[in-house]
């Protein structure tokens, strides 16, 4: 088991901004992990989990806890049939990869999703009409309150939009068991390479970032919201509103999480006056 001290945050998130973590550690199985859980309750110091980094973002202050991130050997993927069962740390496009050369369908809209397999199914995350919960089956984990390992099911996951379960229940995702479909090669590979233009042609890729800044309220995009409120472009430092797409807060170079978290609430309350519509981030904001 790696542990670090003072970690610089920038380098473990896609925003590449943010303060540093007092420690980082990192366990290779979960027998270490649940040792550096123990430690953590004993010290009595708040921690977090990180998968890819891709939906997080620092404060300037720094976290004052440990971040605990999964070491390679959770990033397995292994498949049976349709079902295919990955390790939490695995990258959404080793999965998307993995399915492919199975000639599996069902896993095309997640292929372009820079994070990992137990990010995403903390947050069900989605895209292109796509969400984890349309092909999570089950999940190992370790309990958040006793420490012993089970198996939970995707009907007591309450899956829903960028929400699930384990955003409150302290449980930490170990495996995650999906199930797809036997599909055509050609077809799965043409639908992922015409996922992946839509995604590098109108998404600002080129730029650090966490994917889509805010949750799309019930009813509307948050992205034309952003627009119609004539906000491409807007800066503040840093950091911009994507003059490509609206709905993206983007380091253009040098940003400070400070420089982020103030323009997003400046979109936030433009937004709210000129729509009376609440945006709220979907990316997680943490530390001091």
């Amino acid at each position: 088991m790696k542990i670090m001290k003072n970690v610089d945050m920038s380098r473990y998130t896609t925003f590449r901004a943010g303060g540093k973590a007092d420690e980082m550690v990192i366990p290779e199985t979960a027998e270490e992990l649940v040792e550096a859980l123990n430690e953590i309750e004993e010290k009595k110091v708040p921690y977090i989990m990180l998968g890819n980094g891709s939906n997080t973002l620092v404060r300037d202050g720094g976290f004052h806890g440990t971040v605990i991130k999964l070491g390679e050997r959770f990033n397995k993927i292994q498949i049976d049939g349709s079902a295919v069962l990955c390790g939490s740390g695995a990258l959404m496009s080793s999965v998307a990869k993995a399915a492919l050369a199975a000639d599996l369908a069902g896993f095309e809209f997640a292929s372009g999703i820079p994070g990992s397999i137990g990010g995403a199914v903390f947050m069900n995350a989605g895209a292109y009409g796509g969400e984890m919960k349309d092909i999570i089956v089950s999940a190992t984990v370790i309990d958040g309150q006793g420490g012993g390992i089970k198996e939970i099911s995707a009907a007591d996951m309450d899956l829903s939009y960028r929400h699930s379960a384990f955003q409150g229940s302290g449980d930490i995702i170990t495996q995650v068991n999906l199930c797809l479909a036997k599909g055509d090669h050609a077809d799965i590979a043409e639908r992922m390479r015409e996922l992946a233009e839509k995604r590098n042609t109108k998404q600002p890729v080129q730029y650090p970032s966490a994917g889509s800044f805010f949750k799309r309220p019930e009813g509307y995009f948050a992205g034309k919201l952003v627009q119609d409120a004539g906000l491409k472009g807007l800066t503040v430092g840093g950091a911009q509103v994507s003059e490509l797409h609206s709905g993206f807060i983007i380091n253009r170079g040098g940003a400070t999480a400070t420089d982020i978290i103030q323009l997003m609430h400046l979109v936030q309350n433009a937004v709210y006056d000129k729509f009376g519509v609440k945006l709220e981030p979907e990316v997680r904001i943490i530390g001091d």
